[in-house]
């Protein structure tokens, strides 16, 4: 098949799902750096601060709850639009918030359109490139963290030129141009181009027993979802104390230590472009693929724990490419998956379980600080959290369909 072909009639999708992965972590990435230049208009105490830091994960999980009701009372690129809109209005309410209240109802608003966003985009992949899930996979992971790393890097510059408003609304543009694609798709009423295998239809009808609540009982959901946690509970924990924790106990200096973050950051490339094509390619590779996510965070923490001075760069890269998890989950919510509904009801699951894992690390890690004046606790605490990492692995070896675990006895087709 020449590239041509390949991609017609999906030219604008592919479009559509990058500019929606360059939009979906700036809401996060854009405020943290300027919180003193906010600070100084509007007065933020510790239980506001908190609540914004508290905020991501948390509005992510809620979203999973959300994404899957609306994708099947809209359509997919209908409910993807309206995730955008949300970002768009989330970015104008905080870059006029005259007080905190306001500003922290934009920040969710915002948080919220992400959440969707995050839902809503692999199955959108399933539907529109059913034949190409592990390299668009990539492309997308990937650039979330082109999304992460510009807006932190540009904040700053921009506040100091035209104001922390303009800093902050500067990226309802981005949201908006990233509508732009989705919404010429629906007025031309195009479908997907499925130049491969029938992948399962395209109904997002619920299915007999709420499908939602039936991923509860599939072991491959729970182990995809334990696989997602694990990475975001480890990079939240790391985003929020890992500077502080460098200064404490490796000996280093704050400046050394936000460099050592960005390190830990930019960790997540190599996973973001490899890992999707390799279990596209080679699902025999997934369940290794787990547990060495696992295994490289555990060297981190270890390393962190016993000889924190001898090699914090070492540890700090294990621990950075622990997070190859979040990608792998990524694919294998399209993998693991054999209608559009059990994807749509997939993504849903195992973000709203992940994300809430995600929230528990930096809170957890924080309180063990706070109570024992070290480290120790709370490096035993992350080490700990990685116990169910070898048996996600093992129910991922099996290489089920979340499909057949959660179809109701009797129940032929799709579930």
């Amino acid at each position: 098949m020449t590239a041509p072909r390949l991609w017609q009639g999906r030219t604008l999708a592919l479009v559509g799902v990058v500019l929606v992965s360059l939009s979906l972590r700036t809401p996060v990435a854009a405020l943290s750096p300027i919180l003193d230049r906010v600070a100084a208009d509007i007065p933020l105490d510790a239980f506001a601060l908190g609540l914004i830091g508290a905020a991501p994960p948390l509005a992510f999980a809620a979203s999973g709850l959300v994404a899957p009701a609306l994708a099947r009372r809209m359509g997919l690129e209908q409910a993807l639009v309206a995730s955008l809109i949300a970002m768009v209005l989330g970015h104008l309410a905080r870059a006029v918030a005259p007080e905190v209240v306001s500003l922290a109802l934009g920040t969710v608003l915002a948080l919220v359109g992400v959440g969707l966003g995050n839902v809503l985009l692999p199955p959108v992949v399933r539907r529109w490139f059913p034949d190409r899930v592990g390299f668009v996979t990539s492309l997308y992971a990937t650039l979330l963290s082109i999304s992460t790393a510009v807006p932190a890097l540009v904040a700053v510059p921009v506040a100091d030129a035209v104001g922390w408003r303009a800093s902050l609304g500067t990226w309802t543009l981005v949201a908006l141009i990233a509508a732009v694609p989705w919404v010429t798709v629906l007025v031309q009423r195009r479908e997907p181009v499925q130049p491969t295998l029938d992948t399962g239809a395209v109904d997002l009808a619920p299915a007999p027993g709420r499908l939602g609540l039936r991923m509860l009982r599939s072991p491959t959901a729970w182990a995809i979802g334990v696989a997602f946690g694990s990475s975001s509970l480890g990079a939240y924990a790391a985003f929020a104390w890992l500077p502080q924790l460098l200064v404490d106990r490796a000996g280093v200096d704050d400046a050394a230590a936000g460099a050592l973050l960005a390190v830990f950051s930019i960790m997540g490339f190599p996973g973001g472009l490899l890992v999707p094509v390799l279990v596209a390619r080679f699902p025999r590779s997934t369940a290794p693929l787990v547990l060495l996510g696992g295994v490289l965070f555990a060297i981190g923490y270890l390393g962190l724990l016993v000889a924190p001075e001898t090699a914090p760069v070492v540890w700090v890269v294990s621990a950075g490419l622990g997070p190859l998890l979040f990608p792998l989950a990524l694919v294998l919510i399209n993998l693991r998956s054999a209608s559009q509904r059990t994807t749509v009801a997939l993504s849903g699951f195992v973000q709203t379980v992940g994300y809430l894992l995600g929230a528990v690390g930096p809170f957890v890690v924080g309180i063990l600080h706070d109570a024992t004046g070290d480290w120790t606790a709370a490096l035993v605490f992350l080490l700990a959290a990685l116990v169910l990492v070898p048996f996600s692995a093992i129910v991922l070896a099996r290489g089920r369909l979340v499909d057949a675990e959660v179809r109701p006895a009797g129940v032929g087709g799709a579930a």
